[in-house]
């Protein structure tokens, strides 16, 4: 089987989702399939074709960061998936912005299509609440109900949606998505990568990513964005770090190309309480493993979650976790 992966990020860059889409490509190889991934070309060092692991990746435009560059991927996209060499199968994990071209697409090559929202509120339209606010809209306005609707009648026609989660489940229920077409699988972490690091390794990890032996370390992973209560995190963390000498709080991960980013915001309020010594930001890093296995602590006060895989990962490291 030949299955095209459509997917706004794909290696060298990092997170989630996808971490996730390579991990799949890898793995129908060694099942003996293939794979082609349809991307988007964030960066002019990133070859618009090349093989990464075995599988074809094709980038296309427009080039660059800011949120509005995944949406005008999609006339570029929609043209090529339908000119691609032969395929069976279109697979999109995050359909918000490319799940309507996958359908699309599927539907004229008489390919069946399954969709995995990696969010929620990605069906419903409640993901887009805070960009909407910001540009004086609401869901509840006339030009976003039609467009909703004109986009979930699309979805809907997909063979099949993944539910890595009981709320997505429901989620995709409430949109009109019939039982027969969800399939719940969660997410998955491996357990070869993410374990628990005997003391020689902690210190090892601890002396590479520059860490002090005295410093109580407190870890968060994903993303900067406003819906992983970061900016209340950082509110509590400036009375632990009064109380609390040795803690330090890092924040691994970048804010990226959500319309909730506030990786900015984060860091000027830092630089005006003066926590710059307390608080580390990392950006986006190749693994965040490393920071797991170095950390006393994993903090994750997230107001929205679909999964939260951060959790399982730091958990699958033994860490002790708080969270909402």
């Amino acid at each position: 089987m030949r299955v095209c992966i459509l997917v706004e990020s794909y290696y060298p860059r990092v997170g989630g989702t996808p971490s996730q889409a390579r991990l799949l490509a890898s793995d129908l190889l060694a099942a003996g399939h293939e794979a082609v991934v349809v991307t988007r070309r964030w960066d002019r060092t990133h070859a618009g074709r090349e093989i990464v692991d075995g599988t074809e990746v094709i980038r296309v435009g427009p080039i660059g960061r800011g949120s509005s560059k995944k949406w005008l991927m999609l006339p570029r996209v929609l043209p090529l998936l339908l000119r691609l060499p032969r395929y069976d199968l279109i697979f999109c994990p995050g359909l918000r912005v490319l799940g309507a071209a996958a359908v699309l697409a599927a539907r004229w090559r008489g390919v069946p299509c399954v969709l995995r929202p990696v969010s929620c509120g990605e069906m419903s339209g409640a993901f887009f609440a805070d960009g909407l606010k910001r540009a004086g809209l609401g869901l509840s306005a006339w030009p976003v109900r039609l467009a909703l609707g004109l986009r979930n009648a699309i979805l809907r026609r997909a063979e099949s949606f993944v539910a890595i989660s009981a709320d997505i489940a429901d989620e995709l229920a409430r949109s009109g998505v019939s039982a027969s077409q969800i399939a719940r699988i969660p997410n998955g972490v491996d357990e070869a990568v993410f374990r628990p690091a005997s003391p020689a390794e902690k210190a090892q990890r601890r002396a590479a990513l520059g860490v002090r032996p005295e410093e109580r370390l407190v870890v968060y992973t994903g993303r900067l964005v406003t819906y992983k209560g970061l900016p209340g995190l950082l509110k509590v963390w400036e009375r632990v770090a009064r109380d609390f000498p040795a803690g330090r709080l890092v924040l691994v991960g970048g804010g990226g190309n959500d319309m909730a980013n506030c990786e900015a915001e984060l860091r000027a309020f830092c630089l005006a309480r003066g926590l710059g010594e307390r608080v580390r930001f990392t950006g986006d890093v190749p693994a965040v493993a490393p920071w797991l296995q170095a950390a006393d602590l994993f903090v994750f006060p997230t107001q929205n979650e679909a999964f939260g895989i951060s959790l399982i990962e730091a958990m699958a490291c033994g860490l002790p976790v708080v969270s909402t």
